[in-house]
This record gives C-alpha cells, sequence and structure tokens, in this order.
C-alpha cells in the first residue's frame, strides 16, 4: 500500500508539474493546457512513484519499462517531468516551441534523452507500444519482462487504429502492455460525447479481451493501485487504465471547458495557478 507520505509527496511534485507547465506555455504563446494539465497526476505517478523501471541511468538499457505518450500534445507536462528527473538543464524547458528547439510542440524521437516516440497523429502511439510489448514479451532479453505503458486520450479513441492495436494485443496476449486513457472528455472540436461518443469503454474494452479498470485519474491512491494490479497480474490479456481527469485540472478558469484544449496562456494564467 502508499504512504500517505508518499501520496502528500506525488501531490506536490504534480502542483510544480502544473504550475511549470502554465510558466512554459504562456512563454511560448501556445500548446496545449487542458489535456498536459489532466494529465499531469497519471504521468508524475509513473516517472516517481517508483513503481517503473525507467531512469536516467537505465533509460536506454533493454531491461527498462516503456512509456509511450501517444497523446503527442500532452508533450509540455512530459518535458517538465524528464528535466525535473534531470535528463536535462530544468532551463530548456524556457524553449518550448521556440525555433531551433529540440522541445517541440509534439515530441520527436531523439531530440531529448527520455522520449521514447515521436507524437503527432492520434491514435500511432498505441500501436508502436503493442510492437514493443510483444518484442520484449517474445525475445525474452532479460530475465524479467519489461512492462509498455501507453497514454491515450478519450478522443483519441475515436481513431480506427487504436481499436486495431487492441485486437492485436488481445490476440497476442500481451500482458506486459498497459494502455492509460486519460478521460478528460473534451478534444479539439468538442465535448468527446458530442463528436463521437466512444463510451462505454470498460465494457469496449472488455469486449475486445482486456482487462479493465476505472479510476479517479487525480487520485493518487487509485493510480498507485491501479498500477500496482497490473504489475502483479499473472494472465495473459493487456491492461487498460480508464482513468477519468478534469481538462485544465489546476487551472480553475479553464476546468472542464472545451476551450482548455488549445487556449493561449496569459500572466493572469500564471498568477491563478501560483495562487
Amino acid at each position: 500500500m502508499i504512504s500517505k507520505k508518499k501520496i502528500a509527496s506525488l501531490n506536490t511534485i504534480s502542483k510544480k508539474v502544473r504550475y511549470k507547465v502554465i510558466e512554459m506555455l504562456n512563454k511560448s504563446g501556445s500548446g496545449h493546457p487542458g489535456g498536459s494539465l489532466s494529465s499531469a497526476d497519471i504521468l508524475v505517478h509513473l516517472y516517481f512513484s517508483d513503481l517503473i523501471k525507467f531512469s536516467k541511468k537505465n533509460y536506454k538499457s533493454k531491461k527498462r519499462d516503456v512509456v509511450i505518450l501517444s497523446a503527442g500534445h500532452y508533450c509540455p507536462t512530459l518535458y517538465a517531468i524528464l528535466a525535473y528527473k534531470k535528463f536535462f538543464n530544468i532551463n530548456l524547458l524556457n524553449k518550448l516551441r521556440k525555433f531551433n528547439s529540440p522541445l517541440l510542440g509534439h515530441p520527436k524521437l531523439n531530440e531529448l534523452p527520455g522520449l521514447e516516440n515521436s507524437g503527432g497523429s492520434l491514435g500511432q502511439g498505441i500501436s508502436l507500444a503493442c510492437g514493443y510489448a510483444l518484442s520484449a514479451k517474445n525475445f525474452k532479453e532479460t530475465a524479467r519482462v519489461p512492462k509498455v505503458f501507453c497514454l491515450m486520450g478519450d478522443g483519441e479513441q475515436n481513431e480506427g487504429q487504436v481499436w486495431e492495436s487492441a485486437l492485436f494485443a488481445a490476440k497476442y496476449k500481451l500482458s506486459n502492455l498497459c494502455a492509460i486513457i486519460d478521460v478528460n472528455k473534451i478534444q479539439i472540436d468538442g465535448f468527446t460525447k458530442d463528436i463521437l461518443n466512444t463510451e462505454p469503454l470498460v465494457e469496449k474494452y472488455n469486449s475486445f479481451n482486456w482487462r479493465t479498470v476505472r479510476i479517479n485519474g487525480h487520485s493518487h491512491k487509485s493510480i498507485y493501485l491501479a498500477l500496482k494490479k497490473f504489475l502483479n497480474y499473472k494472465g495473459n490479456k493487456p491492461t487498460v487504465i480508464i482513468a477519468d481527469t478534469i481538462a485544465g485540472k489546476g487551472l480553475p478558469s479553464i476546468e472542464g471547458l472545451v476551450e482548455s484544449h488549445g487556449i493561449p496562456i496569459n500572466k493572469d494564467h500564471l498568477r491563478e495557478i501560483k495562487s
């Protein structure tokens, strides 16, 4: 069980990361605050809870666990986390979306240490994650089979490629694969339920022969329990964690708004999240 002290520490890190994301987006003049903020607790937990085998020391090792950011526009949060994990100098975060900066608006593999994939067109990350998971499971280059995590958005579930990958993962029994869906209920054109409703996600993934669990994506205790169950799972199904979140979490003036997807961040927002 995760301790109250650890939960408090993770909450502090989440708050720190959210502030840094808003600071970065204010300086860049553009970006995607809605998903960057809604996914912060999930990504913070993956990198700071000590549950997964991934660090600056082993990020090139075949023994490492892999985190795929399929929702590439969430990358300001991942950049901030990698900087706090000392993968690169934190001052580099000031160059988000600047000319000739490695901190692109969507991540590009090999531009920064710690990145596992390029992002952009939604739906591609889960296919890549399936490939990682299949390779890790079948080639058995290490005694411990590495785990593969893939963070997607709920609007991303509109993509047919996601469901092709879901079929693939079940067919090949990728029990070392854990997809995480950030259900913040918005996408660029509106609320997901109005654009192309993908609910009920639990029932749909169950029918594709996945293990499913639905959690509060802002509760570090809930995230921990879901990840721990995945890591201890001995069956042969892939796992999906469906995490209910709030778009723009931590910035009350944009929380839950469709506009939070790509709203320009200004100094008022910076003062708001700082308070």
